[in-house]
């Protein structure tokens, strides 16, 4: 397994096997009558895939002394994660959400960035498999302990300083996974600032999905929505959102498309737009 999607029918077939592990990442954001972002947990403890363990990216997997929510962890800590659930370097890992795929992508986004190739995330996620009436269950995860070794690959993320100076730099090319309206800065969404990085573009993450099936577009339409940004003419490519979430889930879109150097900022506009010495934007774009 190399690819960075699998469907449900591949997982089916091969749940049982023995060095495969999979993982529920689900995070749940607040709603428009309120709320917090929340671990799902609970949702996995009441219905997961069979055998699927769970991956808390709020706790486990994020800096929590960061200032900022979702923070990549320190190399220790994403170690130490991984080996407790199971992951070694030869398990092939398929991770999937109950809510946005986008949860999914980032965890994809960790292992990836940290030299582990084979790993997927499970097209349409927990709702498709689901829909396909397709089995579930309760019982905890049962994976034995295992040892994590990161072989990291800095390449994968794009510093504050590095978004900077990519500004005007013709190599590069920065994507906003927003919707519209917050890249333009009619909605703000609670950020520091409205708007978007000086100079990037936008191709909102929604966009990439099939609306009805949460599948991820194939890879001939995905270079669609991307060919606007002239992003396939650019050396580089980074991504970014309001936390390096959404982000994640461009960054795949643009792997299946085919470019070979994708990079995330993962303290995008959260960090960005806290500092009134680094450039935005409003209005619309082309």
């Amino acid at each position: 397994m190399n690819a960075p999607l699998v469907d449900t029918e591949w997982l089916a077939a091969h749940l049982n096997d023995p060095d495969l592990r999979v993982f529920d990442s689900t995070i749940h954001l607040p709603t428009a009558a309120g709320g917090r972002v929340g671990s799902g947990r609970d949702d996995y403890a009441q219905a997961h895939i069979p055998g699927a363990g769970f991956l808390d990216l709020l706790s486990e997997l994020s800096d929590t002394t960061s200032a900022f929510p979702f923070t990549r962890p320190p190399t220790d800590q994403l170690e130490r994660a991984f080996s407790q659930v199971g992951i070694g370097r030869d398990n092939p890992v398929v991770v999937y959400s109950s809510s946005n795929v986008m949860w999914a992508t980032r965890l994809w986004w960790l292992l990836r960035s940290a030299g582990h190739e084979r790993c997927a995330v499970l097209d349409g996620g927990f709702a498709k498999w689901c829909s396909e009436g397709r089995p579930t269950s309760a019982d905890p995860c049962s994976y034995p302990a295992s040892t994590f070794k990161a072989d990291l690959r800095e390449s994968h993320w794009a510093s504050k300083q590095e978004v900077l100076a990519s500004i005007g730099d013709g190599s590069v090319c920065t994507i906003n996974a927003l919707p519209s309206a917050i890249h333009s800065g009619e909605a703000q969404m609670g950020y520091a600032r409205p708007g978007r990085i000086k100079g990037s573009d936008n191709v909102p993450f929604h966009l990439l999905l099939d609306s009805e099936t949460g599948v991820f577009k194939p890879p001939t339409e995905l270079r669609e929505h991307f060919a606007k940004t002239g992003v396939f003419e650019r050396e580089r490519v980074i991504n970014y959102c309001g936390g390096g979430i959404a982000a994640t889930l461009n960054a795949l879109a643009l792997t299946l498309a085919g470019h070979p150097n994708v990079a995330v900022y993962d303290g995008s506009l959260n960090e960005w737009s806290a500092d009134a010495d680094l450039p935005m934007q409003t209005g619309e774009t082309r």
